[in-house]
């Protein structure tokens, strides 16, 4: 029974640190995207996928280290099982926004926040915590 409660408050914790990487990382590439769009003039899908990236690297770092504390000798493969999720969850992210954008009409930015949401907590943090940084 205390075990079981450990577990859970160990569960929560964890999940409540991946969703604050999620928040820094989705900040810098919410920035990204927004100064590419508005400020160069790229188009925003290929701004959102500038910022995907730099979000996604931001997000291997912090949870590699501090969420989910991985001891992982094989970085190699870690790093390869990152690649291969955020590479799913890119498309995704890029599907959805020009879904909602083109087709819906909505803000791309709107767009893109639905989408991030979605996609981060139904997609993103299961797979890392069982696929990417299982120890």
């Amino acid at each position: 029974m205390v075990a079981d409660s450990i577990k859970k408050k160990k569960t929560l914790y964890t999940f409540l640190k991946a969703q604050s990487v999620s928040m820094i990382s989705s900040a810098i590439d919410f920035s990204f995207t927004i100064f590419f769009t508005e400020i160069i003039k790229i188009w925003y899908a290929l701004s959102s996928v500038t910022g995907t990236c730099a979000g996604g690297i931001t997000c291997f770092i912090l949870s590699k280290h501090w969420v989910f504390r991985s001891k992982n000798k094989n970085k190699i493969a870690q790093i390869q099982r990152f690649v291969l999720i955020w590479l799913s969850s890119l498309l995704l992210n890029f599907s959805g926004l020009i879904l909602l954008t083109e087709y819906l009409k909505t803000n791309y930015l709107i767009s893109k926040i639905i989408i991030a949401v979605l996609v981060g907590i139904l997609f993103n943090y299961n797979l890392q915590k069982i696929f990417v940084f299982k120890d």
